[in-house]
Parts: structure tokens; C-alpha cells; sequence
């Protein structure tokens, strides 16, 4: 088990180590562009006032996605080869943020916590890190994001969940839950409407 987790870490480590020169470029052309994402100061209490559920650590989306342009698809890693996007693991984000600690004191107490989750996570009875799920389907709706995103290309994610790179706390933008939006966008893109396309 040990040597699993350690791979797991050398593993993200690598990841990020490939995307921290992506990163710096990013960071840098924000200060020259004026139109980049700029994330708002916002604490851990400000989100009872922010649209969407509270979630046991203040994980902004806007800050992640939007100023840092870290792409979806990093941390939702199986949403290209599943049909589900997958929630990512503490060991995910934990491959960033073995080396990144916060730039101000809201956000170190926001991954103090990630990290207390990642040390406790060995132990027996620990809590763990469970996130209120926002986006959910009907059991007997067949949803998948692979092939989704294949066919919406980049625009896919904000397709269905919104601007994510502009939210600090994410919400339900759109009705997908609802099957006449999901109609609606195949009428639109002229692809089959047949029943057990997503009802199998």
C-alpha cells in the first residue's frame, strides 16, 4: 500500500513538474493581458453566501481554472476515457500541493485542510474528504462524458456545467437533470434522438 501511494506522489509530482513551466508562461501573460481571470478575495466564510453548496474545503474553481488556466481535464482525469468525469482524489491535488502552499492566509487554511485530509487518510477512522456532489444524473440515463467531449471539443465542460473558470463555488448552471435540455442540445447538433442512446 505504502509503495503504491509513493508511486502515486512521484507520479503527480512528475505531472506537475511538467505543467509548472505552462504555469509560469500563464502567470506571466496575466500580468501583461489585461482580459485574464482574475479570481476575487474570498475566504471559507464568504462561500455561505455564494451560489451552490457549501463543500468541506473551499476549493475555487475560479482560482484553479480561471486564473491559473489549469485545464479540466488534470484534475477530472478520466472524463476522456470514462463515462464518468470522476471526482478527483487528495492524491491528485496533493501532486500540486506538496509544493504549493498559498499565496495568502485564506488559502493556506484552505489547503491546511487538504493536507490534514492527505496525512490522515493512512490512518483507521480518519474522515475522509467527501464532496457534495452538484451534478447528478437519473440511475437509468446513460451520460458518456468521453464521448461527449470528443464531439463539443473544448467547449464541452462549460456546455453543460457553465463557466466553471468564473465560479469560486461551483453551481448547477444548467437543467441536466432534465431530459428536454438534453434533447434540445441533440436537436440543435442534429444527432440521434433514438431512446436507447442513453436509456439502456
Amino acid at each position: 500500500m505504502r509503495k503504491l501511494v509513493v508511486a502515486g506522489g512521484i507520479a503527480s509530482l512528475a505531472a506537475l513538474v511538467a505543467i509548472l513551466p505552462a504555469l509560469g508562461r500563464t502567470l506571466a501573460q496575466q500580468q501583461a493581458r489585461p482580459d485574464s481571470l482574475i479570481a476575487p478575495r474570498l475566504t471559507a466564510a464568504d462561500s455561505g453566501r455564494l451560489k451552490g453548496p457549501r463543500q468541506p474545503i473551499f476549493f475555487r474553481h475560479d482560482i484553479h481554472a480561471g486564473q491559473y488556466k489549469i485545464p479540466c481535464q488534470y484534475c477530472h482525469y478520466t472524463v476522456a476515457a470514462s463515462s464518468e468525469p470522476g471526482v478527483p482524489s487528495v492524491q491528485t491535488c496533493m501532486g500540486c500541493h506538496l509544493v504549493i502552499s498559498g499565496t495568502d492566509s485564506t488559502d493556506r487554511r484552505e489547503i491546511q485542510k487538504l493536507r490534514r485530509f492527505w496525512s490522515d487518510s493512512g490512518t483507521a477512522g480518519a474522515p475522509r474528504l467527501e464532496w457534495v456532489r452538484i451534478h447528478a444524473l437519473a440511475r437509468h440515463v446513460h451520460f458518456p462524458h468521453m464521448r461527449h467531449l470528443k464531439a463539443m471539443g473544448a467547449n464541452a465542460c462549460q456546455t453543460c456545467h457553465g463557466d466553471i473558470a468564473r465560479m469560486p463555488q461551483v453551481f448547477r448552471v444548467n437543467t441536466v437533470t432534465n431530459m428536454g435540455w438534453c434533447i434540445t442540445c441533440h436537436v440543435e447538433r442534429k444527432v440521434t434522438r433514438d431512446c436507447v442512446t442513453c436509456h439502456y
